[in-house]
């Protein structure tokens, strides 16, 4: 049974297609954080929503996007004030005259958007990336052809995947949809996984751009887990569990 809050709750989800804990409980103050998660659990039983780390999506959402990411256009304007603090870490982390790999993806953009003009070389799979990067007259930009997926404006498939045989890549800068301890980062696309997962075997060091929206959350297909990176840049502090986990495999936390 589902009583008037955890309507109240729905209500919410509806509208906004998911909801953060602290919301709830700014919005019933006279009830307790752990009276809020079970109301989420019992909707989650009842197949209304599936929960997140400190919250809860809602099912029509994921339905609706159909397992794939959502169209970059829209993307883009989640999350921006976290994706743009990731970038002004990863910038200080981007070396000259060394070969680097930018992935596709909407944070990878900012980083893109605030790089210094100079003497970079940058091979990418986003064609927006690299639109944005050849901006900069004094940077080497290098793209990788394939099949374009439509809500990353990403390249993958064989082709790709192929030419990075004889690309050297002394940082890598990757992207994730998701993250969970168990399933590590996942993505959607199996095609845009493939290209990651040679990335990361190609790659001398590879460093993580996520913030931590997407913790907790699995997509279809894994690319990497902790003990393959060798940094992750995020816009806050990791949950104590998450940390405790990436610090037994040396993985740096910016």
């Amino acid at each position: 049974m589902i009583n008037e809050r955890q309507q109240h709750i729905l209500e919410l989800l509806e509208q906004k297609g998911e909801v953060q804990l602290q919301q709830l409980k700014d919005i019933f103050s006279d009830v307790s954080m752990m009276t809020l998660r079970r109301d989420l659990i019992n909707l989650e039983n009842e197949g209304y929503l599936i929960r997140t780390y400190g919250g809860a999506v809602s099912v029509k959402k994921i339905t609706a996007n159909s397992g794939e990411e959502d169209a970059y256009s829209r993307r883009a304007t989640e999350n921006v004030e976290a994706k743009k603090k990731i970038a002004e870490k990863a910038v200080k982390i981007v070396e000259k005259d060394r070969s680097m790999f930018f992935d596709s993806g909407s944070t990878i953009m900012c980083l893109a958007e605030i790089l210094p003009d100079d003497s970079y070389y940058i091979v990418t799979s986003g064609a927006n990336i690299a639109l944005e990067l050849v901006k900069k007259l004094r940077t080497t930009v290098f793209t990788l052809g394939g099949l374009m997926n439509r809500n990353t404006l990403s390249m993958s498939g064989p082709n790709a995947i192929s030419s990075l045989d004889t690309i050297n890549i002394d940082l890598a800068f990757l992207a994730a949809s998701g993250f969970s301890i168990d399933k590590g980062f996942t993505v959607a696309n199996m095609y845009e996984c493939e290209l990651k997962r040679k990335v990361v075997e190609q790659a001398k060091k590879v460093i993580l751009l996520m913030d931590t929206s997407k913790i907790n959350k699995d997509l279809p297909f894994t690319y990497a887990t902790l003990k393959d990176i060798d940094m992750w840049i995020c816009e806050k502090e990791l949950p104590a569990d998450i940390a405790a986990e990436a610090a037994k495999y040396n993985v740096m936390i910016l």
